[in-house]
């Protein structure tokens, strides 16, 4: 009996000095280790110092690069997006002989890889940085011809949100999403629609995010427009909100060069066609297809520069962003190279004035987006103060309704009177009683 209980009192010893038989420690080891990844502050900057080394790539290269930084608001909400233009031979007072570029990365907070890129591809295009194997004499006389207008990150408030903890966040400081938020289609919803991720805003072009877009897109009238993302690697061409792609040459020039960065760049792992038909659901108020369909750019594209499949749905930073520094320079590598041949090959497929083979009648924007897109285009070129521009663009809108007004006006008047004098004239008939 002895025996017994100093072998069972052994037993509890032996079970009590295990720690993981102790559901006190098993708690609090699942408590601190995050399910999550946090931001890897070795490999991304702070938006911040994102912006900072920009301005100071452009400081340091005043021949090539020029800053600027746009502000908007409404209902005391305010954003800003700082544009960076490329372009040699700036003493030239219009660059509209040129093949413009437009490029935009960081429309959704979450994707910090894609302002890394925007910053990887300034670095180059200054001369700062180098691909391997590219040839700067060939490049630097493909870019003679080319004025590059770059968005490093669109969603400024969203990404502060994204850095203070939220790192699934891909709407604007105000919850939307921003590439819900355009005019073409604008609005509609899918049977999956999820009110958290595809917010559209309370109207096409409510948030000013958008609204800066879209009064630079008018103004700089691109050849070429990409919006940047990551997510999954893809290569997408119009439409999102259709399942197909657009008929005619337009198509097929921009599958020829989606096909050619796929082959060269993505290593044929990315998918090709319509962001509609290849994702699998149907997007609505898209920005690609605003510029494809509105501005009437000839080649506009979005891209998906990553995506991790094996990430959970709620460790959103890993889904979105490379982790590792290996991936991390694969990805910058690759993705930039790839935008290096589209400065290339784009003014080469494209005709430079085939914009101007564009009849009138199918670029029919309003009498506001024309005049947003005129004002931005004189304050670029002259300098002029924001707050300026905006009270003589509010005097031309409400000059022109004027005149409108007073034109209809005058036209009902001078109706009404030929009626009253018609109808005050003597009738005699030409048939005798």
């Amino acid at each position: 009996m002895a025996a017994s209980f100093i072998l069972f009192s052994s037993f509890l010893s032996l079970f009590a000095s295990l720690p993981s038989f102790s559901p006190v420690y098993a708690d609090a080891t699942n408590l601190t280790q995050p399910s999550f990844t946090p931001i890897n502050r070795d490999l991304y900057h702070s938006s911040n110092d994102l912006i900072e080394q920009i301005q100071s790539l452009v400081h340091r290269h005043p021949d090539k690069l020029t800053a600027e930084t746009i502000k908007a608001g409404n209902k005391g909400y305010v954003a800003e997006i700082t544009v960076v233009t490329y372009c040699q031979s700036r003493n030239e007072s219009d660059d509209r002989s040129k093949f413009r570029i437009l490029l935009s990365f960081g429309q959704h907070g979450r994707e910090l890889i894609t302002s890394e890129l925007a910053l990887r591809i300034l670095s180059i295009l200054s001369e700062e940085q180098f691909l391997p194997k590219m040839d700067r004499a060939s490049l630097n006389s493909t870019l003679d011809n080319v004025v590059i207008k770059v968005l490093p990150m669109e969603n400024l408030n969203g990404r502060k949100l994204v850095e203070a903890g939220d790192l699934c966040e891909r709407r604007n400081g105000r919850g939307v999403d921003l590439n819900r938020n355009w005019s073409v289609d604008w609005g509609k919803k899918e049977k999956d629609y999820d009110p958290y991720e595809e917010n559209p805003g309370t109207a096409a072009f409510s948030e000013p995010e958008t609204q800066i877009m879209r009064k630079l897109a008018i103004s700089f009238d691109p050849h070429i427009w990409v919006n940047v993302h990551s997510g999954m690697e893809a290569l997408f061409m119009p439409y999102d909100h259709k399942n197909r792609t657009p008929d005619g040459l337009p198509s097929h020039r921009m599958r020829l060069l989606l096909e050619e960065l796929n082959n060269v760049h993505c290593h044929n792992r990315c998918m090709i066609g319509s962001g509609g038909g290849s994702v699998g659901y149907l997007a609505h108020g898209t920005a690609t297809d605003y510029m494809y369909d509105v501005v009437r750019v000839p080649m506009a594209f979005t891209f998906e520069i990553y995506g991790d499949d094996s990430a959970s749905t709620k460790d959103c930073f890993k889904m979105f962003n490379p982790v590792d520094h290996t991936t991390f320079k694969r990805v910058l590598n690759d993705w930039s190279a790839a935008f290096f041949t589209i400065f290339k090959l784009g003014p080469r497929q494209l005709d430079v004035h085939s914009k101007a083979g564009v009849s009138n009648l199918d670029k029919w924007v309003s009498i506001d987006e024309y005049l947003d897109g005129y004002l931005m285009g004189r304050r670029n070129r002259y300098g002029k103060k924001l707050e300026v521009l905006e009270v003589g663009m509010q005097e031309i809108r409400t000059y022109f309704w004027l005149f409108l007004l007073s034109s209809v006006l005058l036209l009902f008047m001078f109706c009404s009177r030929i009626s009253k004098t018609k109808g005050g004239r003597q009738i005699v008939s030409a048939i005798p009683l």
